[in-house]
C-alpha cells in the first residue's frame, strides 16, 4: 500500500482529520467520503493511481477522527466545513474534487455554490434523496421533536458492536460480497472504533442516525447543480442499491437530475455496486486520472 500520514487542522472552530498521500508538492486531489465511510477507505484507489497526486481526503465532521456535533447534523456544514478545508488547502487556486455518495452529493452542491473554486468533479453516484413533498413536514418535524425527548431522557440509538475487527469484517463482506477479504480487514481496521469495553462499534457519531427535520427539496439542489460550471463525470455501479432504493438509473426522476450537469461524462462500472471505489479500485482510479488529465 501507498504510505499515508494523518493531519489535524482546526476548521470552524473544530478538529478535523485528513488522511495524506504523495509529495507535498504534487497535483493536488481531494477525495470526499460517503455516509458510514472515512476518509482512509480511499487508499485501494490511490493505490492505483498511475502517477503521483498529492490526496488530501477529510473525514467528515462526525465521521472517523474528525469532531462530531453530538446533535443533529446539518448539510450546510458539510458544505461550510468543505469551503474551509479548501481555502486552508489551495487558497490562490481551483481544485479537483472527487466524491461518493454523502461526499458526491457534497461535492457537487459546493460546485455549484462556489464554480470557481472547483476545475473538474467527479461524483460516484451522489444525486440526492428522493424528493420530499411537503406534505411530509408535519411529521417530519414531529418525529424529529420525538427524538430529542428521548435524547433528554438519555435514550439514543447506537450502532451495532462487534467483538473484535475480524467479525466486524465479516460483517462487512456480508453487506457487500465483492470486498476481498484484504480489503474487509483493512476497512474494519479503519472504520472500527475500539469501545471502552473492547468492543468494536461504528467510527461515527450515532447523531449521525437521526433524521433531520428539514425536507429534502430536490429543486434547490437541481438549481445548483446547473450553476457547475466544471466538467463532470459520473461513476454508477451496475448492481447499486441506490437505484433500486430511489429511482432505477433509467428512471425520469434520475434522469431530469443528470441533465442539470451541463457538461457530464457518464460511466458505468458493470460489475460493481454502491461502493464502487471498494469493488473496482482499479476502474475507478483509472476514470479519475484520465478525467482529470484530459
Amino acid at each position: 500500500m501507498k504510505p499515508s500520514e494523518s493531519e489535524f487542522v482546526t476548521l470552524r472552530g473544530q478538529r478535523h482529520h485528513l488522511r495524506c498521500w504523495g509529495a507535498i508538492d504534487a497535483p493536488l486531489l481531494v477525495l470526499v467520503h460517503g455516509w458510514g465511510d472515512v476518509a482512509a477507505t480511499w487508499q485501494f484507489v490511490v493505490d492505483e493511481f498511475a502517477r503521483e497526486w498529492r490526496v488530501v481526503a477529510p473525514d467528515l465532521r462526525g465521521f472517523g477522527q474528525t469532531d462530531g456535533n453530538d446533535d443533529t447534523y446539518w448539510f450546510a456544514e458539510y458544505v461550510a466545513d468543505l469551503d474551509a478545508l479548501l481555502e486552508h488547502l489551495s487558497p490562490a487556486a481551483p481544485v479537483k474534487l472527487v466524491g461518493h455518495s454523502l461526499g458526491g452529493n457534497l461535492v457537487s452542491l459546493y460546485a455549484g455554490v462556489r464554480p470557481e473554486r472547483v476545475t473538474r468533479l467527479v461524483n460516484l453516484e451522489g444525486t440526492g434523496l428522493l424528493p420530499h413533498p411537503p406534505e411530509m413536514a408535519p411529521a417530519r418535524m414531529a418525529k424529529w421533536l420525538s427524538v430529542l425527548r428521548e435524547k433528554d431522557q438519555g435514550k439514543l440509538p447506537w450502532f451495532r458492536t462487534y467483538a473484535t475487527h475480524a467479525e466486524f469484517a465479516a460483517r462487512l463482506k456480508k453487506d457487500n460480497p465483492r470486498l476481498t477479504d484484504e480489503r474487509a480487514e483493512f476497512m474494519a481496521l479503519n472504520l472500527g472504533e475500539v469501545q471502552a469495553d473492547g468492543t468494536i462499534t461504528l467510527a461515527a457519531d450515532v447523531h449521525h442516525r437521526w433524521d433531520s427535520p428539514n425536507l429534502y427539496r430536490v429543486e434547490e439542489y437541481m438549481a445548483t447543480w446547473k450553476n457547475i460550471t466544471a466538467p463532470t463525470l459520473m461513476i454508477t455501479g451496475a448492481h447499486s442499491f441506490m437505484f433500486t432504493r430511489f429511482f432505477g438509473k433509467d428512471a425520469p426522476e434520475y434522469r431530469r437530475r443528470i441533465e442539470c450537469f451541463r457538461d457530464i461524462k457518464e460511466v458505468t462500472l458493470e460489475d460493481s455496486g454502491h461502493n464502487m471505489h471498494h469493488d473496482e479500485p482499479t476502474a475507478v482510479a483509472r476514470l479519475i486520472e484520465e478525467f482529470m488529465l484530459s
